[in-house]
């Protein structure tokens, strides 16, 4: 595995910047990362960088593969997102994607598995409402059908045993926000799907888009929510609620600016930047200039998403970036619909730049328990993300991609940008015992 250093490069290293750095890498590790005078005389291949800015790889901590889309993790790779976590998926298509994984110029692939679903409960209507083939019937039948504590164990001992998943994933949609009325699991369900859940070691985490569903999982103790509310103003009980669980929130403001169309400009703005040219087929920008309009008519808004976002931010709750970005759900790209999330963070609900980025790399590492990536340290995994410009200043500079790399192998997409003789100087080599490969 080839070893490089990159140099005279701004770094972020996922909580704090060195103006001007370096990192060394060796095997698909970090081995080094430091002020610029510190750089090793190694004899390796050398990149001087200046004018440009090195962030940890991105981390979108919500996506899914619907039948093992083989377009999520190359297209994800290409926009810098170097770990994608899925929410819910069926065990044949999880192996199919733990095998992608393996292979190059794809996303590291972390995932909760199968859901903790019940009958006819969500997202069984809303799949219902756009696919009917007899292959996705088949697959519905097969989920969960969780009511009491004897099939949750059963449920998560085959999850465990068949699909390793990495954290576990609950569905609590009364359909408030969408103007359904669904079946959703008690509280004292959800509460044992997470109490045996901590028994076996897993973080859980949790559908629901209106202020009373939220409420009633974070009652139950779930320890993160995968989208905000957008059916009413946030209220302090909501913001009380989190505090108490010192739980997290996924907010996917692009995908509920699908939900309520309001987002259809910004999309439609992402989808056409010239940046992405060769990096999304014309399939997927298609995709993403439509929307899926579920809550278009039942009074939801983005603003209230939005405000609940300014809410929670202020009372200290940990906000990770993540984009629900899907083949079938529309108004989402993989990988690129992370750049939009962090844009929306900036200009609708007031992070700073470093904020937003901290959200998509350290602290959604840090909630989802991933120590080896997310920061630039030695010893992490070598997932790096190059950026012409600055992305703390102006965080629309983050679709500059001019290299990506996991686990220290570079993304096929990007190769051009990093060699010739603007972009490459040849290594030195080592003396006095500096590191060397």
């Amino acid at each position: 595995m080839a070893s490089f250093i990159i140099r005279d490069v701004r770094i972020f290293t996922g909580e704090e910047t060195i103006d001007a750095g370096f990192i060394y890498v060796h095997e698909g590790k970090i081995q080094a990362v430091g002020p610029a005078s510190g750089t090793p005389k190694a004899s390796v291949k050398t990149y001087s960088k200046p004018g440009h800015t090195l962030l940890p790889g991105l981390i979108d901590c919500h996506i899914h593969a619907d039948k093992a889309n083989p377009v999520a993790l190359p297209q994800a790779l290409r926009f810098g997102v170097t770990t994608v976590c899925e929410m819910h998926n069926e065990l044949v298509n999880v192996k199919k994607l733990k095998k992608q994984t393996l292979e190059p110029d794809t996303a590291s692939y972390k995932t909760a598995g199968q859901a903790a679903t019940i009958d006819n409960g969500w997202p069984i209507p809303v799949i219902m409402a756009h696919d009917k083939s007899a292959e996705t019937l088949a697959e519905i039948a097969s989920w969960p059908k969780l009511s009491n504590r004897e099939n949750v164990i059963e449920y998560l001992e085959w999850n465990k045993k068949e699909m390793q998943p990495d954290y576990i994933k609950l569905m609590h949609e009364s359909g408030a926000s969408l103007g359904m009325d669904l079946t959703k699991p008690s509280v004292e369900l959800e509460r044992i799907i997470i109490e045996e859940s901590h028994k076996r070691g897993y973080a859980t985490v949790a559908h629901a888009l209106c202020v009373k569903d939220t409420l009633e999982v974070l009652e139950a103790g779930v320890d993160g929510l995968t989208h905000t509310i957008c059916d009413q103003p946030p209220t302090q009980e909501l913001v009380d609620a989190y505090k108490k669980n010192n739980a997290w929130l996924n907010p996917t403001l692009a995908a509920i600016g699908s939900l309520t169309t309001e987002g259809k400009e910004l999309q439609h703005r992402f989808a056409h930047d010239p940046r992405v040219k060769g990096l999304i087929g014309e399939k997927e920008i298609g995709n993403l200039c439509n929307c899926m309009a579920f809550a278009a008519q039942s009074g939801a808004k983005a603003e209230y998403a939005y405000e609940s976002v300014r809410m929670l931010k202020k009372a200290g709750i940990d906000i990770v970036c993540g984009s629900d970005a899907a083949g079938p759900a529309v108004g989402t790209a993989f990988g690129l619909s992370a750049h939009q999330e962090l844009y929306l963070f900036v200009h609708k609900v007031g992070m700073t730049p470093e904020e937003a980025l901290r959200s998509a790399t350290s602290v959604v590492a840090t909630r989802f328990g991933f120590s080896d990536r997310g920061r630039l340290a030695e010893g992490l995994n070598a997932d790096l993300l190059l950026i012409e410009g600055n992305p703390l200043d102006d965080i629309d500079s983050t679709l500059n991609i001019r290299g990506v790399w996991r686990d220290g192998k570079p993304c096929s997409a990007h190769a051009a940008h990093m060699e010739g003789p603007t972009h490459g100087l040849e290594g030195v080599n080592a003396v006095d015992g500096v590191i060397t490969p």
